[in-house]
């Protein structure tokens, strides 16, 4: 029998690393190009004379796309597994940052990014959490928190990779470069992907019977079906404290290096605050990933919030380099915590039955509260010249989103929650 067990874990622990591997690379291809929109935004509004208001729309534009389309890419991965998803996604992805090497007009670039890059993006993180909650029943909040540790990774990367190559060159040769590499490395990628254990002939990870299964069809997973999900209050609560977070988010990501720019620093060491949050992301992605195994994903989530909330002040007041680079490395760690806990809640609550979907309508909400963010807040410095405001806003949004997220409470168990100690 010990043999038996050691034979059946080996396969189980090659594919589920397999699948978190491939898994990190894609995040990190996807997210640190996305991320690279803040080395983009002041060489777009100097070109085309834009607002920061209008300039910043097309983030939000690509992050109403990225919501609308990841509801589909949720149910499809459900349905036909991460593969052909995620190859889309490099497919779409890539193209639209190709064609933002060709933009004249802001309809162009909002098409370009909003709608195509969006599409793209919209097929990475949804299906990639929804795959690894099912490979891994034990160290789910680990394994989630390295996957989502390759958006960290590529938002040390990228950002100052876009800025090297529009020094060196200009910021349309950049868009190219990054397109090509994106769409050649994430298409690459998701051929290694597989659905779950099952297509293998295995149980996942953590699972009470750890021998290997013969290929024949499995029982779907258990948990609350979508429908019924949608109907609970914490389904709603949930969506309202993830878009809290997703506005101030974008809101950073967008606006901080050319805020930085604006305090004086050179383009160089403003694109270097985005390495900085990379880096401490990737270190929060792993660290309070894996701590939501031990202490559960809510009592996580609420304390990682909070602290956002803290750093949104101080980045309100902050004037000097140093300042903003202490502001980088708490929001960094704390938003690298946050984001693990999108899967880690749905699974907690509602199952795998549909997890898919259930993630894929909540990342919607979290895309309407993240398109505002960018927009808004590029419109209170056109009309104040200044982000102290703005950024208090990005304070007190996500201070309420940690409230909310304490108020979340288990499903009773009579209709499928998932049983749970959490009070």
């Amino acid at each position: 029998m010990p043999m038996q067990n050691t034979s059946s874990r080996a396969p189980r622990f090659f594919y589920g690393y397999v699948v978190v591997a491939v898994s990190f690379i894609v995040m990190a291809m996807s997210s640190g190009s996305n991320y690279s929109f803040s080395v983009f935004f002041e060489p777009l509004q100097q070109e085309f004379g834009w607002s920061r208001a209008v300039t910043a729309g097309a983030m939000s534009a690509f992050l109403i796309g990225q919501g609308v389309f990841s509801m589909g890419s949720g149910r499809l991965t459900d349905r036909f597994g991460p593969r052909p998803v995620v190859t889309g996604a490099g497919l779409l992805f890539g193209a639209g940052l190709m064609m933002m090497s060709r933009v004249d007009a802001i309809w162009q670039v909002y098409i370009a990014y909003g709608v195509l890059a969006a599409a793209g993006h919209s097929a990475t993180f949804t299906p990639l959490s929804s795959t690894v909650a099912r490979w891994f029943q034990a160290h789910r909040g680990l394994m989630t928190g390295a996957v989502m540790a390759g958006t960290g990774l590529g938002t040390m990367v990228m950002p100052p990779l876009a800025n090297w190559l529009i020094y060196r060159a200009d910021w349309r040769t950049s868009y190219l470069v990054l397109g090509l590499i994106l769409m050649t490395v994430v298409v690459t990628a998701a051929q290694f992907l597989r659905r779950d254990p099952a297509e293998v002939g295995l149980q996942p990870y953590g699972a009470d019977r750890a021998v290997q299964m013969p290929r024949v069809p499995v029982a779907p997973a258990s948990g609350v079906a979508f429908g019924d999900a949608v109907r609970t209050r914490q389904f709603w609560l949930l969506c309202l404290a993830f878009a809290g977070f997703g506005y101030t988010l974008q809101a950073v990501m967008s606006h901080v290096v050319i805020h930085s720019r604006g305090l004086g620093l050179t383009p160089a060491s403003a694109a270097g605050i985005m390495t900085v949050i990379g880096g401490f992301g990737f270190a929060g992605r792993i660290g309070l990933g894996g701590l939501a195994d031990r202490f559960g994903a809510k009592k996580l989530l609420t304390t990682a919030l909070t602290a956002l909330s803290l750093s949104l002040f101080w980045l309100m007041v902050a004037r000097h380099a140093w300042q903003v680079y202490a502001f980088a490395v708490v929001f960094g760690f704390t938003y690298g915590g946050v984001v693990p806990q999108f899967s880690n809640r749905v699974a907690e609550l509602f199952g795998l039955r549909a997890h898919g979907a259930i993630l894929g309508a909540i990342v919607f909400c979290v895309a309407l509260g993240s398109a505002a963010g960018p927009a808004l807040t590029g419109y209170g410095f056109d009309v104040l010249g200044s982000y102290t405001l703005p950024f208090a806003i990005c304070g007190g949004v996500v201070a309420c989103a940690a409230l909310l997220s304490c108020l979340v409470k288990p499903l009773p168990a009579k209709s499928g929650g998932v049983p749970s100690s959490e009070f």
